[in-house]
């Protein structure tokens, strides 16, 4: 970038990047959270359809279980 601009996601000079699921500093071994823990419970999160990008529903695809009957 020219002229010095910043990334939007750039955090300003001297502030402490906090964990997403509990607020504490960020530890650099787990980046961008604070503990494994913390990592878990997002990846747990993930996993389990917590988190969601929205979007129009997929067409269903007949399987071969369909087919049979």
């Amino acid at each position: 970038m020219t002229g010095g601009a910043k990334r939007k996601s750039e955090a300003p000079a001297g502030a402490k990047a906090k964990c997403p699921i509990c607020g504490k500093p960020t530890d650099p071994e787990y980046r961008p959270f604070c503990s494994r823990r913390c990592a878990d419970v997002d990846l747990n999160r993930w996993l389990s359809g917590q988190y969601a990008v929205p979007g129009e529903p997929a067409d269903q695809t007949p399987t071969d279980e369909d087919s049979e009957a």
